[in-house]
């Protein structure tokens, strides 16, 4: 069986964690509780140590849209499931995006609003410091300087509730502004093997100020969300069908080989799924796949 540690490890920030970690969002569906929780104790068991997760991952409803019954939260479920956590286990989050019982749905912008979230986040994990806390914007086109909302976050990690820090859904100039103000870990994006790969430049930036790079929707494509298997091309399926594994795990080993700064967080809230996601990380792509891939 394979383990996480199989796609190699990197330093995010102060702390090394396997290539291979996991992502939160698809653990809230199921009404069936101990089945998330299942998932995440096997997801250790298999050497997982970075884990992804948001306080508005939820179900009903939610980023998903989807599942019935009482309100489950990916936060709520890692603690119920792994608490208390093991010393080797960073669990990262992220705000911007949150939830007000008057407002609905809402993104953050003033120094109050950030508190609240990372208090959310911090409740809801059972922890006294987040470990990393990713900015997630909403990106505009031209000039949408995320200086204010970055110093927010630098405050609350100079007061102790935040370890390091990270972006989501970024530009390298984005990027530029941030490490202006505070040591940037990760910058995490939608990026998969047809989808956005006019990233490629921003990973190659990221390695080169040692920055890990963790793409979201490295499977799902540009299903996104949806979880829809994705109209995978001849090269996939061929080069799956020749190493004798599924489509989804060459994408995810795709994924990997882009750069040694890049950290896969497949997700699901399944048990097979989990595992066939962990053995993507000792798939070796010869040069030539990589070339027919693209």
């Amino acid at each position: 069986m394979s383990t996480a540690d199989a796609a190699g490890t990197w330093k995010l920030g102060d702390v090394t964690v396997n290539r291979m970690g996991f992502g939160a969002m698809r653990i809230t569906p199921n009404p069936d509780r101990q089945v998330a929780i299942r998932v995440l104790r096997r997801a250790v068991e298999l050497g997982v140590n970075h884990i992804d997760t948001a306080a508005f991952y939820r179900s009903p409803g939610g980023t998903l849209g989807v599942g019935d019954g009482e309100a489950r939260y990916a936060n709520e479920l890692i603690r119920e499931a792994l608490a208390p956590y093991p010393d080797e286990l960073v669990i990262t989050t992220k705000v911007g995006p949150g939830e007000d019982p008057e407002r609905g749905f809402y993104h953050a912008t003033t120094a109050a609003e950030f508190r609240t979230q990372v208090e959310t986040n911090l409740r809801q994990l059972g922890l006294d410091r987040l470990d990393v806390v990713n900015l997630r914007i909403m990106k505009k086109p031209g000039a949408d300087s995320i200086a204010d909302r970055f110093g927010a976050l630098a405050d609350l990690r100079d007061a102790g509730l935040i370890r390091q820090l990270g972006v989501s859904n970024v530009r390298a100039d984005h990027l530029d502004e941030a490490l202006a103000i505070a040591s940037v870990v990760c910058v995490q994006n939608s990026y998969a093997i047809d989808m956005r790969r006019e990233e490629d430049a921003l990973i190659r930036l990221c390695a080169e100020r040692d920055i890990a790079y963790v793409p979201f929707f490295a499977i799902a494509g540009p299903k996104r969300e949806s979880d829809a298997t994705p109209e995978d091309s001849s090269a996939v399926e061929a080069i799956a069908a020749q190493h004798g594994v599924s489509p989804q795990q060459i994408r995810l080993a795709w994924t990997l080989h882009q750069g040694a700064n890049v950290l896969a967080i497949p997700g699901t809230g399944s048990p097979a799924h989990l595992e066939e996601n962990i053995a993507a990380g000792a798939i070796r792509l010869s040069p030539a796949e990589l070339a027919a891939l693209g």
